[in-house]
């Protein structure tokens, strides 16, 4: 199905591996010029080279998106070969602290790299979505934000930050021809998820098997209804569908795609 991008151009933060490289992929597939985004630049044009010996078009820009500066280096060198259309926030990341390690520098640190970061690249690319009247804008978010967890809770926090400023947005920008949408993964089988369920097999006998280890995983760790983890390819074809006019209708929405992980039932009357 044609999802009618081609030509559009499209950042996506954090592109340089995992889930962002899959998004990247998948958008260059669907005729978009994409700019991939990283802090290692060798990564980043990895991540381009291979998009553009698909048949894809690429280009790269680097920064730190956790300072003003950073950010105004990557909006300048996304725009180097045209306005940008579609954003995709999805450069963040966590560590595995609990509320007796973090302190509050580290909580500040969380939110600048994983909320304002995004922040600084509304500010800097939606108000030209907004005068061309057609825009996307995409939070890449998770399940974490309605259901969390005991540990991590500042990477808890900042997800529910990033599902709250979208919808914010999406009100923002009604009337604009710019939308504003959340894709929430589960958890995704990107190489730091297979390193760290691998190390832990051996505590929980799952055996030695990838085959094993995932299907003890979601058993045991993180189950949910499809009894598999997710892939990245799967987070990209709901963000490219967000992208697309085919979206037109949808703004202020979050779309789980987390295998059934989070459950919610609606009640009115």
């Amino acid at each position: 199905m044609d999802l009618g991008l081609s030509g559009k151009r499209a950042l996506v933060t954090g592109s340089s591996a995992g889930i962002g490289e899959a998004i990247a992929t998948l958008l260059a597939g669907e005729g978009v010029q994409v700019v991939v985004h990283g802090r290692d630049e060798a990564r980043a044009e990895l991540v381009a080279g291979a998009i553009r010996a698909g048949g894809g078009a690429a280009e790269v820009t680097i920064g730190d998106l956790s300072s003003d500066e950073g950010a105004d280096a990557v909006a300048v060198g996304a725009m180097r070969g045209g306005e940008i259309d579609i954003l995709v926030n999805n450069a963040g990341g966590y560590e595995h602290r609990s509320w007796a390690e973090l302190t509050a520098e580290q909580w500040l640190d969380s939110y600048q790299h994983n909320v304002v970061s995004g922040v600084r690249l509304i500010n800097r690319l939606v108000p030209g979505m907004r005068e061309r009247g057609w825009g996307r804008v995409i939070q890449v978010g998770g399940g974490l934000a309605v259901q969390p967890i005991a540990a991590q809770p500042d990477y808890n926090a900042t997800l529910a930050a990033r599902h709250n400023l979208a919808v914010s947005l999406a009100r923002e920008l009604r009337g604009s021809g710019v939308t504003s949408n959340v894709v929430a993964p589960g958890v995704i089988l990107v190489s730091s998820v297979r390193e760290l369920l691998t190390r832990a097999a051996p505590g929980y006998g799952w055996g030695s098997s990838w085959a094993d280890i995932e299907h003890g995983a979601v058993r045991d760790l993180v189950p949910n209804d499809v009894g598999r983890l997710g892939r990245p390819e799967e987070i990209a074809a709901a963000v490219a569908y967000l992208a697309s006019p085919r979206a037109d209708y949808v703004s202020g929405a979050v779309l789980r795609v987390d295998g059934g992980t989070i459950r919610s039932v609606n009640w009115t009357g």
